[in-house]
Order: structure tokens, then C-alpha cells, then sequence
């Protein structure tokens, strides 16, 4: 019997409208009622979901910026992670031969250089957004992440120009289709979700996950169950093809298992159309 369940949010929890469905809703409320403990791990900032926790009233815990912060329920902080100031230094400052967007976080915000077309639509529930500042001049300090936005396949060739720069002084890897991230090395939502569960005495065989993107991947190998979302990325379904594939976050299909997980736990689950 799980204790713990964790849930990326885009792609996963959320709909495509980045919005939660009212199913998903009452069926959160139903894990709460039940006493699993809920936590959300998200490339996600804090200030993003803050919000949408106090908007579905819930007592949640926080796995923010893909593993770089842990928060509680009362919005402390209880571990974080930054890149180191070198990797930050150079990836900021360096001229890339693929052409992206680019994103910095820190505790202070989201920060990019340029407006960019419909990325503000993901945050519809919580209104957060970028500011635009000259990157350059920023610190290198105290940053948690640097995200590239770009079609695929260019995030595919710049994925190679940043492995080979920065070899093995960060951990490089998709959070969704279009998304590309340089996080700090060794931390990833796996290794948050282990630091949390230390905490809260439980073991990673206590708790169950869903994901849909490769940002995913070290969290759902390591519980007890993980689940992968029919809309996944297929380098995702490829990694860790012994695990069960659910629905598409259209249909709510993690409200659908979770339902049947809470009534009839004793038969086989089949994903819904």
C-alpha cells in the first residue's frame, strides 16, 4: 500500500490546458482523506506552485525546478541545490551554434531576454511570469537551472554541443518536448524525492509516481510503482519499458487509475480509451 504519491504536473496531472480537471481535483481530496501523502515534483518554480497548492486548499509538499528545491507544507525550505557558479558562468556566457530561447531561474524568478510567444499560456492557474533582463549581466551565482526552449530537433543538436562542453559538471536532459534543461549534477527529482522521503521516514518502496518526460525518469525507476503517462515521450517508454503505461493527461487518466487504485485495488487496472 503506497504511503506517498508523487505527480509530475504538465503532461501528467495537468490537462493540456495546463489547468487540473475537477476529477483530478476530488480525486487529490480522496488521496488526502485516506492519509497518502501528497507531493508534486515539477520543472515547476516554487512562486508557480504555491499557487495552484493554495488554490486546491491541500496540504502538499513541493518538489520544485526538477529536484533543485524541496519545500513543506508551510513553505520552508527543507534542501536546495544550485548550479555550480562555473557551469552557470559558462553556459550563460558561451555562444551557441543552435539558436534557442533561453531561461534562467533562481529563487528570485524566471528571467529571459526576450518575449517569448505562448509560454505564458502554461501558467494560466497562477499567473507567474518571466521578466526580462539583460542574461549577461546577471550573477552566476545561486542559480538553480538554465532552460533552452526550441523545436526538438534543434534542442537535440544543442544537447550535444552541451554535453560536450560541459561533460560531466551537470546533468542535461528534457523536460518536455521542447524543453531542454542544464541542471545541477546528481540532482534530479529522483534524488529530492529519496531526500524527502528520508525525512518524512519512509522508504522510495512507499511511494508511487507518474511522469511523462525524460525529467521523470530517475523518480519513476526508483519507487515502488511508477506509472507513465500514454502521452509520454517515447525516449521515456523506451528507458523503463518495464513499467505500466496508463491514459493520456487528457482524460484525466491519473484521476482514472487512482480511482481504481482506492476502490478495487484487488483487480488488474486497464488503462481507459
Amino acid at each position: 500500500m503506497a504511503r506517498l504519491a508523487a505527480f509530475d504536473m504538465d503532461g501528467t496531472l495537468l490537462l493540456p490546458t495546463h489547468r487540473l480537471g475537477n476529477e483530478t481535483i476530488d480525486t487529490l481530496h480522496a488521496l488526502h482523506q485516506r492519509d497518502i501523502t501528497i507531493a508534486f515534483a515539477t520543472g515547476r518554480h516554487l512562486m508557480d506552485v504555491q499557487v495552484v497548492r493554495e488554490q486546491l486548499t491541500l496540504p502538499a509538499w513541493l518538489i520544485t525546478g526538477n529536484g533543485t528545491r524541496i519545500h513543506d507544507l508551510e513553505g520552508q525550505q527543507l534542501f536546495g541545490c544550485d548550479l555550480s557558479s562555473s557551469v552557470a558562468e559558462e553556459v550563460i556566457h558561451t555562444h551557441w551554434q543552435t539558436p534557442t530561447s533561453i531561461h534562467i531561474f533562481n529563487d528570485e524568478g524566471w528571467f529571459t531576454d526576450k518575449p517569448l510567444l505562448g509560454a505564458l499560456e502554461a501558467h494560466v492557474m497562477s499567473g507567474f511570469h518571466y521578466q526580462l533582463r539583460d542574461l549577461r549581466q546577471m550573477s552566476a551565482h545561486e542559480v538553480t537551472k538554465i532552460c533552452f526552449i526550441a523545436p526538438h530537433e534543434m534542442l537535440q543538436a544543442l544537447k550535444v554541443e552541451l554535453q560536450q562542453a560541459l561533460g560531466e559538471r551537470a546533468n542535461i536532459c528534457f523536460s518536455a518536448w521542447d524543453c531542454l534543461e542544464v541542471l545541477p549534477l546528481d540532482c534530479h527529482k529522483g534524488a529530492a524525492l529519496a531526500h524527502l522521503c528520508q525525512h518524512l521516514s519512509l522508504s522510495m518502496a512507499d511511494c508511487m509516481a507518474f511522469g511523462d518526460a525524460m525529467n521523470d525518469r530517475e523518480m519513476l525507476e526508483r519507487v515502488g510503482s511508477g506509472f507513465i503517462m500514454g502521452n509520454a515521450m517515447h525516449q521515456l517508454k523506451s528507458s523503463l519499458p518495464h513499467l505500466p503505461i496508463i491514459g493520456h493527461c487528457e482524460t484525466q487518466a491519473v484521476s482514472h487509475y487512482l480511482n481504481h487504485w482506492m476502490s478495487t485495488p484487488h483487480l488488474d487496472y486497464s488503462p481507459e480509451c
